[in-house]
């Protein structure tokens, strides 16, 4: 859940910033600021801890850092889509999409134990799935679709 103190501090920001510059709360750009920094941020994670991602992938789905590398691009994209008022609606379809299927590999990461950051099985397994990792996604798949397509 610490991650979501980027998303929520970013917004928070960016809501005070137009407050003073333009004069009035800007929640939609707001919103989808801080969305895209904060999967911005996770898409760059992909190229630290590839390791431990390539870990978090089905052992049955080959190709896994080509996937890893290919998810954190996706990640960036979608940012930046996100900021684009033209595409911001069909990126946010496509990231709530994408959320859910990445949250298959957090479940096979919490059953296998994975630490995304040290690469290891020393992780903190299924507990971290229902306490932590689910409650994020569906914040993150509330806020998208709400500042992504909602809003829009």
């Amino acid at each position: 859940m610490k991650l979501l103190t980027i998303l929520f501090a970013t917004f928070i920001l960016a809501l005070i910033g137009t407050k003073l510059y333009q004069g009035d709360w800007n929640f939609l750009f707001s919103g989808n600021l801080g969305m895209a920094v904060f999967i911005i941020f996770t898409g760059f994670a992909h190229f630290k801890f590839q390791k431990g991602m390539a870990m978090m992938i089905p052992d049955f789905i080959p190709a896994k850092m080509f996937l890893v590398y290919f998810t954190g691009i996706i990640e960036i994209a979608a940012g930046i889509g996100l900021m684009i008022p033209s595409i911001r609606e069909i990126t946010a379809i496509l990231l709530i999409i994408f959320l859910v299927l990445v949250f298959l590999a957090n479940i096979n990461s919490s059953q296998k134990k994975v630490n995304l950051f040290k690469g290891d099985y020393s992780g903190p397994g299924m507990n971290y799935l229902y306490k932590e990792r689910l409650p994020m996604q569906i914040i993150l798949i509330a806020w998208t679709w709400y500042f992504g397509i909602y809003l829009h």
